[in-house]
């Protein structure tokens, strides 16, 4: 079993919109970065722990645990010219794009903001890229002694 970050936006897709969906689950669609893609399709299996992380709000941060449910697939937006995630030069016999299958495990007790993991950047989370300046990656690995401290900080 591996672990992962995946970034959202809520209010495009929050963890409350993975909890209310059928099953509890839902494709990670739309990812259009080649290494976070790399990660989904060559390293993501079932069984993987993800922290569901949102961003681009008020205060970004660690709201919850999925888990990855599906083997890596091709992800049918880039086929779909009515989606915005549609890629013409993906085709469904080469696509380009892939996406795994999540589902809802629960909610932290309490969000982890960025601010607060950035002040263990040197220490028990060095080399988490989410603290590194400049990551914009949507999808990372955290190995299991970062996992087990984030949750400690719960």
């Amino acid at each position: 079993m591996r672990y992962w970050l995946m970034k959202s936006e809520p209010a495009t897709f929050s963890l409350d919109d993975l909890a209310a969906r059928p099953g509890q689950t839902e494709p990670w669609d739309g990812v259009r970065n080649y290494q976070a893609r790399n990660m989904m399709r060559d390293e993501m299996r079932p069984g993987d722990q993800v922290f569901f992380y949102h961003s681009n709000c008020a205060v970004p941060g660690i709201v919850g645990i999925a888990e990855v449910v599906g083997e890596p697939r091709p992800d049918p937006t880039a086929f779909d010219p009515e989606s915005s995630y549609h890629d013409p030069k993906s085709t469904p016999e080469k696509p380009r794009w892939h996406l795994v299958d999540v589902r809802y495990v629960r909610h932290l007790r309490r969000v982890i903001p960025l601010a607060e993991l950035k002040t263990h950047a040197t220490g028990a989370l060095d080399g988490l890229p989410l603290v590194r300046r400049g990551n914009r990656l949507s999808i990372m690995p955290v190995t299991p002694e970062q996992w087990a401290f984030i949750l400690s900080l719960e």
